[in-house]
Order: structure tokens, then sequence, then C-alpha cells
């Protein structure tokens, strides 16, 4: 069975998240749905990560093993037309190695999270953005962040539910800067704990509004106590931006 690599974008507003659910639409799903209206069977979609309900993709990937070769370009035509109208879409279909894993063949993966720090709401971008009215110090920010980067024990900012057998990660990047009206902070490592982006965008908002400093961050990392740091910033704010292999 041929396999195939697909990169996918999803506003994820109107989703129980990327897993397939009995307990409300997912992205799996509505992708798993559209497949046999072309292909003829059904398939199961293997993904390099997990998102959350209300969490958005640009640059999701799935892999998926269909009974018959493929024009990668019709794979994903075909997909977009049968999608139609959920706001998902498949942006590249391409042939993949037998032994390609979505998710365990990653080497990176790369997580936007976004703030709008303006005092009026942002109507464009409602659902899109983690409205914030007041203005953040997006410097104080980003040099509290670089005390996150590297091999730590991230216990502090890992959700409860976290299924990961070991806290500890590497973080390779977390990057915050100011882009007009918006604070964009860029985190990429191989892999994340469950919501350790959001707590650490949530503490991060805490160092921009001069309640913590980076001291307190480093403290809050020291603690392995998820109560001493920051809280869950909301899912709409967070995009996963990309995957490496």
């Amino acid at each position: 069975m041929p396999r195939y690599k697909l990169t996918i974008e999803y506003d994820g507003g109107g989703f129980v998240g990327w897993q397939r659910q009995t307990s409300g639409p997912s992205v799996q799903a509505a992708l798993e749905a559209a497949f046999p209206k072309f292909c003829g069977h059904p398939v199961e979609l293997v993904a390099a990560g997990r998102t959350d309900a209300g969490v958005h993709a640009l640059g999701q990937v799935a892999h998926v093993d269909l009974e018959r070769a493929w024009d990668p370009l019709k794979i994903r035509d075909a997909l977009n037309w049968h999608l139609q109208p959920a706001r998902v879409a498949c942006v590249s279909a391409e042939v993949a190695p037998p032994d390609f894993h979505a998710r365990f063949s990653a080497l990176k993966r790369g997580y936007l999270y976004r703030l709008c720090d303006r005092r009026a709401r942002p109507v464009l971008d409602s659902g899109r953005v983690w409205h914030v009215p007041h203005r953040l110090a997006a410097d104080a920010m980003h040099a509290a962040a670089q005390v996150l980067v590297g091999h730590h024990d991230f216990t502090s900012f890992r959700a409860s539910e976290c299924q990961a057998k070991s806290p500890e990660k590497t973080l390779d990047r977390l990057d915050v800067r100011r882009a007009g009206d918006e604070i964009e902070i860029r985190a990429e490592a191989r892999s994340f704990l469950h919501h350790q982006v959001r707590n650490m965008a949530g503490t991060l908002k805490l160092v921009g509004e001069g309640k913590w400093s980076p001291r307190d961050v480093a403290d809050a990392l020291a603690a392995r106590d998820r109560s001493a740091a920051g809280p869950t910033a909301p899912p709409e704010g967070l995009y996963l931006v990309s995957v490496g292999y």
C-alpha cells in the first residue's frame, strides 16, 4: 500500500481537536470522511501532533496508506473538494517512503502563539488570537523566555492529564517579538508536553504585564510544580506552524 504525506491547514475553532472523538467533530474525522469519497475505501490518518480543541494549524502533517497509487496533486484537489464546507484544507500531498511516520519520524515541531494587546477587541481575528486589552512589554517577555530554552524538567508547564512518560524536554527556541498590535511567541522543539506552549505563553504574559520577572520564571521552572507557573493561555491563540523531518 503506497504511503502519502499530507500537509494540512485548519481553523480549530469548530473542532474538538485533531483526534477523532465521540464528543464532537474532529479534524481527523473530517479528513477520514473525505477520503472514501474519491479513493473508495476507508482510511486512517496519523498526525504529527494531536492539537487540542480550538487550536489551529498552518502546517500539520499526517500520513495515510492507500490501496493503490494516486497522483499526489489529485489527492490534494479531491480532498479539498470533498472537505467543503469544513474549515480544513490539504495544502500539499506527496509520496512518502514506506517507513515514514508523521509522528515518530518528526525531528522538530514549531508553534506560534499570538496575543493581541490593543484596547479594542479584535474583530477579524476573533477566535484566532488571545486578546489582552493592555500593552505588554515584548522585550521583557523575550528576556524571560530565554530562561526556558534548553533541556529542563518542564513539570511546571505540563498539563495534569499529560501522558508523556517524562517531563523532560529540550526547548530549542522560544522567541517573543512585537508585530504591530500583536505579540508573537514562537517555540521550537522535537516534541512538547501537553499544554506546554500554552502554559509558557500564560506565564510570559505575567512578565509582559510587569507582574513577574525572569527570576520568577526561573523559580517556577525549578519548582517542578504546575501551580508554581502562570495560567494556561486560551487555545485560540495557538498554531502548529511546522513539522520538520
